[in-house]
């Protein structure tokens, strides 16, 4: 990561457009800033159809912002099964998903009075 401040919007553009690069589906913008003890001020959730599509989507975000912006995130989980894709921008956390894995894990029920921006 460099040492130039990111802004959050420039950062959530950028994102935004390396999901839908590459068709990412039901993508969910989660602001935490107004709720205590959050780990970050953004979640953005997407899913894609197979883990082709998941991984495909990560890198794509990736590319995005490393293009755009010059950054990288500071954590990738899970690319290796892609299943579920955490990457981790410090203030943004992005979660690809399959379908059905969110579908089980629904986290962002788990952010009930979170604003959530649909897109």
């Amino acid at each position: 990561m460099t040492d130039k401040k990111i802004n959050n919007d420039e950062l959530l553009a950028s994102i935004i457009k390396g999901i839908e690069e590459v068709k990412g589906e039901n993508i969910d913008i989660l602001d935490l800033r107004a709720l205590d003890n959050t780990a970050c001020d953004y979640f953005i959730i997407c899913d894609g159809n197979s883990n082709t599509q998941v991984n495909a989507i990560s890198n794509s975000v990736q590319r995005f912002v490393s293009r755009e912006l010059h950054d990288k995130p500071w954590h990738v989980e899970g690319q290796e099964n892609g299943e579920w894709v955490l990457m981790d921008y410090v203030n943004i956390v992005v979660h690809v998903f399959q379908k059905q894995i969110r579908d089980y894990y629904r986290i962002e029920s788990l952010w009930g009075d979170a604003k959530i921006t649909s897109i």
